[in-house]
């Protein structure tokens, strides 16, 4: 069955992370999304290693993980955008797409004519989403937009981290390019948006978006707590600043989650503790109380947490309905029952490594699911079939392109 997005094309002319999850997001969903890259060189992070993609026989293949990672699905052609021969075939591309994917600095793609304005001309009906690291206006609006850099501007390094007066305490990015990705969700929901509106009206649109709005808009709690108080929410390592107890605690073989959401669930914690008087104690009480508590009640709860194993506690606060869990490894978490049941693990043929694993999509429609079409190409896999396939080029004209090295 084709996916809901299979009458869709995308030019994705993005790179990194945040427009490339975006493009393979649309092309999970059956979109046709073709990858402009460098001749020779491609998206960056095809070299952003290691770790590399080992073939059958343990060796490294040229292919970086991270790209692996944002890329599927998708068909790549390499085309020299600095060129107008290239900026032609671009704007051949442009005028048989549905959707154009860009992360370049602000005004970038101008300077060869690949901007919004030289492509709608081309094609009224173009959906063009520009991922920016700052938007197209404001005085950052001409600096370049990285996702660690963001993290800090944006505030979420002054919310992650331990405390200052704690040991390793200091300001901490997230482990994972957090806000690239939120980008890209943001552009993907906004490129739907865009598309639904060009159903009832014919008009495509201009899609403007950027790193920092995206990092304050995904503060959430956390700014209207400082927004309704004016106070700075203060670094609290694993614990929640609204929910106590709500954070790691230290167990006799390692560290679990107990995440405790209302006072019935802390009432039958402290019971199965062996300490039901924390939970009738008018300090810990009730959550307001054991916000304001906290300090005194953590210690206490940690007295209780390492007398057990993580698995004797999270057997035992199940089967009470009470929030626990462990703090998996990725090597648990892929070995995790749950996980494997629910496929999050894909495998793919790939022609360099013979099969590629990845970490599946993690949305199920029931009418539409999600296809695994094409492991992320090749540097240049798909040019010729691109070329001659949809824009009718011939062999010779492919060949002459290819020599004069546009393609």
């Amino acid at each position: 069955m084709p996916g809901a997005l299979s009458h869709i094309r995308v030019l994705d002319l993005s790179r990194i992370l945040a427009g490339p999850w975006a493009g393979q997001l649309l092309a999970d969903l059956g979109a046709d999304v073709i990858k402009v890259e460098r001749p020779g060189a491609g998206d960056d992070t095809r070299g952003w290693g290691p770790p590399f993609l080992k073939d059958e026989h343990g060796e490294n293949t040229s292919v970086a993980a991270y790209y692996l990672c944002a890329n599927r699905n998708k068909r790549s052609v390499t085309i020299d955008i600095t060129r107008p021969e290239g900026q032609a075939l671009v704007k051949q591309l442009a005028a048989e797409s549905d959707v154009v994917l860009e992360n370049f600095k602000l005004g970038g793609l101008a300077q060869y004519g690949l901007d919004y304005a030289a492509l709608k001309a081309i094609n009224p009906r173009l959906i063009y989403c520009s991922i920016t690291g700052f938007g197209q206006d404001g005085p950052y609006a001409p600096r370049a937009g990285y996702d660690f850099l963001i993290q800090g501007l944006g505030g979420l390094m002054s919310l992650t981290g331990r405390p200052d007066n704690e040991e390793g305490g200091g300001p901490m990015k997230v482990g994972v390019a957090l806000t690239d990705i939120l980008t890209g969700l943001y552009a993907t929901n906004a490129v739907l948006a865009a598309l639904a509106w060009r159903e009832k009206s014919g008009e495509g649109q201009f899609i403007d978006l950027a790193l920092l709005d995206v990092q304050i808009a995904c503060l959430a709690n956390q700014a209207m707590n400082y927004l309704t108080t004016g106070q700075n929410p203060k670094r609290l390592g694993n614990a929640h600043p609204n929910i106590v107890p709500y954070q790691d605690f230290p167990t006799a073989d390692g560290y679990m989650i107990l995440a405790i959401g209302n006072d019935g669930q802390f009432a039958r914690f402290c019971a199965e503790a062996g300490a039901p008087e924390l939970a009738a104690d008018a300090r810990y009480a009730t959550n307001k109380a054991r916000v304001e508590n906290r300090g005194a009640l953590i210690p206490a709860l940690k007295r209780l947490t390492i007398e057990r194993s993580t698995a004797d506690w999270v057997k035992a606060l199940e089967a009470l309905a009470v929030p626990c869990g462990p703090i998996n490894t990725l090597a648990d978490v892929f070995a995790d029952p749950q996980v494997q049941a629910r496929g999050l693990k894909v495998t793919m043929p790939h022609p360099l490594a013979g099969e590629v694993p990845l970490v599946a999509n993690p949305l199920r429609l029931s009418a539409t699911p999600v296809e695994y079409r094409n492991p992320p190409p090749l540097l240049g896999e798909h040019t010729e079939q691109i070329l001659n396939r949809t824009l009718g080029l011939s062999a010779t004209q492919i060949e002459e392109l290819r020599a004069a090295g546009v393609i």
